[in-house]
């Protein structure tokens, strides 16, 4: 099997899998365009530990992680079995790198992980497992644990990170197709721009250089998965946009891909 890419997808709101539009076509055409992958290690914005932690759940739930919307989005159920095997790998890899890694026995599926699961591989018969991201930690912290997991891109892993190019919910609109302010456009096309020209030094500073980086990143937590992807893609890594919309105004959905050696 040749490498897998490592893969940022911004997951948007709990509802994105009822609702129709540009980024669940592409979400759902995603498999098209990759080879089947033998598992999924999921990086999501919305799991937090002091340390970097693996879950090893044999069949992970699905965590509703959120309040307010409709009753259909509590009947969505990701069933995916888990990636025990996958968690050991990961827990090798990130000691090779000195990186410490924790276990969680039952962790189950937060909706960073099944809002583009659910879309991308509805059949959910691919194992998958989880890896937490570190709040307190910053890029250069989650860009060396996506260093350290960049072989398993060779072993038939897909490595998904999940999280938002943009995210503030104080500016969040209700309605689901509302335009992007400039602030939010600005920011997402400078990040789009940087990952083209493979400016990472520019990329992994954003939170100081880019335009409006704290009035779309309030707190860093869903952008720190990018960092992983990008690490991940391997030795002289090139980064290609998969998709750019937005919703709810606030969310740009942009998603990339990247691959380099492994």
């Amino acid at each position: 099997m040749n490498s897998l890419p490592a893969l940022f997808i911004s997951h948007g709101a709990p509802d994105l899998p009822i609702r129709d539009g540009a980024v669940t076509h592409f979400l759902k055409s995603l498999h098209q365009q990759f080879p089947k992958p033998k598992a999924i290690l999921v990086i999501s914005a919305h799991w937090n530990s002091a340390e970097p932690t693996v879950s090893k759940a044999i069949q992970p739930q699905t965590i509703y992680d959120f309040g307010g919307f409709p009753d259909a989005v509590y009947q969505l159920n990701y069933p995916a079995p888990g990636a025990p095997a996958l968690a050991a790998r990961v827990i090798s890899l990130l000691a090779q790198a000195g990186i410490p890694c924790q276990t969680h026995p039952t962790r189950g599926f937060d909706h960073g992980a099944w809002t583009p699961l659910i879309l991308a591989y509805p059949d959910a018969d691919i194992p998958v497992t989880q890896l937490s991201i570190q709040y307190h930690a910053g890029s250069l912290h989650h860009f060396q644990i996506g260093q350290a997991l960049a072989p398993l891109r060779a072993e038939g892993v897909l490595i998904l990170a999940s999280g938002s190019a943009t995210h503030n919910l104080w500016e969040f609109d209700s309605r689901y197709d509302a335009p992007p302010p400039d602030w939010v456009r600005v920011f997402d096309e400078w990040l789009a721009e940087r990952i083209a020209e493979g400016n990472w030094e520019a990329v992994l500073n954003y939170r100081k250089i880019a335009p409006y980086a704290e009035k779309n990143h309030p707190t860093d937590e869903h952008l720190l998965p990018l960092f992983v992807a990008l690490g991940a893609g391997g030795n002289e890594v090139k980064g290609v946009r998969l998709h750019h919309s937005y919703n709810y105004g606030a969310f740009s959905m942009a998603a990339y891909a990247f691959t380099g050696s492994v």
